[in-house]
């Protein structure tokens, strides 16, 4: 995500060579082949008809039985409609408690806005949520931001946890204080600023339709 200069990048792939893994990747291709098949509702033969992988082959890949060839993973991750790397990206624990000296924190040159990402897009996840804080008097504009090959308009989320901010968006000035929300299209530029007291605190979410 790039927001006015400041690039965030996480990074969630397996670290490989040619043909050899850090990890068990039949497991991992295991794992997230039964996730993903799973939240679409595909039958095996479902998934057999619209990729044109076996239905036996595919049993064996989601039994760890086998490893998958670069070309059937293709074809299966065509079948399903998501990415090549939806099948081989190692998923985080469903349930953890992330604290926030362990987000990506990232700050403007003159220190006065600053984010802590606690969960970037990816694979299996088409949102990213951090939180914002922006001192007492500043403002930040945003040139707007959109994900890598997402074609259509990204939308923001925003929630003040702590002060007042006036958030100016395609011609508007919306001004939201303690507990307000509200959302936009991100795609464009938009500014906040804290014309209130204190620190100004919120939660935003980058939304990404899909």
């Amino acid at each position: 995500m790039n927001i006015n200069g400041i690039l965030i990048h996480f990074s969630s792939y397996v670290n490989t060579t040619w043909g050899l893994f850090s990890m068990d990747i039949g497991a991992i291709v295991s794992a997230n082949l039964k996730h993903i098949r799973s939240e679409k509702g595909f039958s095996l033969t479902k998934l057999s008809e619209l990729s044109g992988v076996s239905k036996g082959m595919l049993s064996q890949i989601e039994n760890n039985g086998t490893s998958p060839t670069i070309n059937t993973i293709w074809k299966i991750c065509a079948g399903l409609n998501v990415p090549y790397t939806a099948l081989l990206e190692g998923r985080v624990e469903v349930s953890r408690v992330i604290r926030r000296s362990e987000t990506n924190q990232q700050k403007s040159a003159d220190g006065h806005y600053r984010i802590y990402g606690y969960y970037p897009d990816s694979a299996h996840r088409n949102f990213e949520l951090f939180q914002m804080e922006l001192d007492q008097g500043d403002d930040y504009k945003s040139t707007g931001h959109s994900k890598v090959n997402h074609t259509g308009h990204s939308e923001e989320y925003v929630m003040v946890l702590a002060g007042q901010l006036t958030l100016e968006v395609t011609g508007e000035k919306l001004i939201l204080n303690k507990d307000d929300a509200t959302r936009f299209d991100s795609t464009g530029n938009h500014t906040y600023r804290n014309t209130g007291t204190g620190i100004l605190k919120t939660v935003i979410i980058n939304f990404y339709p899909v």
